[in-house]
């Protein structure tokens, strides 16, 4: 697949701006998807931004927003003339509204909701009234829903007399007469029956009804397991008051992805490429704080032996290869758990499977790569005690590392604590400091 935005096109662009021939410019873009230029956007410096909104101008489309990222939207928003916004944010859907508004400070929320007509204002400030984080935030509130007792021809005459339906939907969400969903009905279905067939004999088989207060992993959670394409959302009554879609729901898990990468990495899960230097070093100076204490801990380990490590000074030389064996082996386990904890692989009733599961791999891989730290010994230093020490080591070490990579996740997830955000640190701290006290514990043992 061509990448649209090749260099020549981005060159192209920016030439465009610095001439300031709007036409060309219109010309250039106008192929783009709005998430395309959403990325030209977050890739260029700040004042070719602002140059190339204000020639721009009108042909600025709203979906352009809701694919930017939060860390430059406020500045785009702060840049776009005010009709030009206006026209913007009054193509959106609501859901997409209430994403836009949820990041910006207060006058530039006032200013975006002053644009909307009253119906969709007052749509969007409910929506802003519940948790965030939840369904409430995540639905839309435009839904197409019909009686339970129509027909298809019922609804189809419905559908073409009806001007404002949402520009996407899968479903049409049949209700009772208090406005509580009983089940949807798929387009695919809907256009091949007959116009006779009750609408309430094409229900899908498969329908969740979501709280409008549910957190909005639960609801990615619920569109992953089971293969949702929309589904309904319901207040406090039970009542239907907007729709979720798959597209709003797979957003969600790639956010969620994308945060325990990040915090996997301890650089903060709201790090991003256009963070300024001061705040990339805000995000990432406590967790290397944190790395300074855990490799503290092990440098007190080492201190112990110092006399030991005097005397056979290979064990300085092989000390670190027990120590990165282990870490490494620890980040596999740590990274699985991890993500099988967030995916609901790993629970109560399969944990002590996967944790037996973690030691043996570990035992095995100790054993295997034992093996080749006792031949290094015996033919690099001439020691075969040594060769059998680094050797046990290797073994205790990556069998602890495949236990602490599944065991700690778990501990912490119970306490509830995120995972991803603090196993890092915990299992590297405990790979380090066993893998550095077994070996020179062994070294002194047999070798002393």
């Amino acid at each position: 697949m061509t990448n649209p935005l090749e260099r020549k096109v981005v060159t192209a662009i920016l030439y465009a701006v610095d001439v300031g021939d709007r036409l060309r410019l219109i010309e250039l873009m106008e192929p783009l998807h709005p998430a395309d230029i959403a990325d030209l956007l977050e890739q260029i410096n700040a004042f070719d931004r602002m140059r190339l909104i204000k020639l721009y101008d009108r042909e600025f489309d709203g979906e352009i927003l809701t694919e930017l990222d939060e860390s430059i939207r406020e500045e785009v928003i702060r840049t776009l003339n005010p009709e030009v916004l206006a026209d913007a944010v009054r193509e959106l859907d609501s859901d997409d509204v209430v994403d836009l508004l949820e990041d910006l400070d207060e006058a530039q929320q006032e200013a975006i909701l002053d644009v909307l007509e009253d119906s969709d204002r007052v749509a969007v400030e409910q929506s802003l009234t519940y948790p965030e984080y939840s369904a409430g935030r995540l639905m839309q509130r435009e839904v197409v829903m019909a009686p339970e007792h129509w027909t298809v021809g019922e609804a189809i005459d419905y559908l073409r007399r009806t001007e404002d339906l949402p520009e996407q939907f899968y479903h049409i969400v049949l209700v009772d007469p208090k406005l509580r969903p009983v089940g949807n009905v798929t387009l695919g279905k809907l256009m091949s029956s007959r116009r006779e067939v009750a609408l309430a004999s094409l229900l899908e088989e498969t329908f969740h009804v979501i709280p409008v207060t549910r957190p909005e992993s639960e609801v990615a959670y619920a569109f992953n397991q089971y293969h949702l394409i929309s589904a309904p959302v319901v207040d406090e009554n039970d009542r239907l008051v907007g729709v979720i879609t798959i597209d709003d729901a797979m957003a969600v898990l790639d956010e969620e992805h994308e945060e325990d990468i990040l915090r996997l990495a301890g650089v903060g899960e709201e790090s991003r490429l256009s963070d300024s230097v001061l705040e990339t070093t805000r995000q990432r100076f406590p967790w290397l704080a944190v790395n300074l204490v855990t490799a503290v801990l092990a440098s007190l380990v080492i201190a112990q032996f110092e006399a030991a490590i005097t005397q056979v000074v290979a064990l300085a030389v092989l000390m670190p290869i027990v120590a990165s064996m282990g870490g490494n082996a620890g980040t596999q386990a740590l990274t699985v758990a991890v993500r099988a904890l967030a995916t609901r692989d790993l629970t109560g009733s399969n944990v002590w499977r996967v944790i037996g599961r973690e030691v043996m791999v570990g035992l095995v891989n100790g054993l295997a790569f034992a093996l080749v730290m006792g031949l290094v010994g015996i033919f690099w230093f001439g020691s075969p005690a040594l060769g059998g020490v680094i050797a046990a080591a290797m073994v205790i070490n990556l069998v602890v590392a495949g236990l602490a990579g599944i065991v700690v996740p778990v501990v912490l997830d119970k306490l509830r604590v995120d995972p991803a955000l603090a196993s890092g640190a915990f299992v590297t701290t405990v790979t380090d400091v066993v893998g550095f006290f077994a070996f020179l514990g062994l070294a002194v043992l047999v070798l002393l």
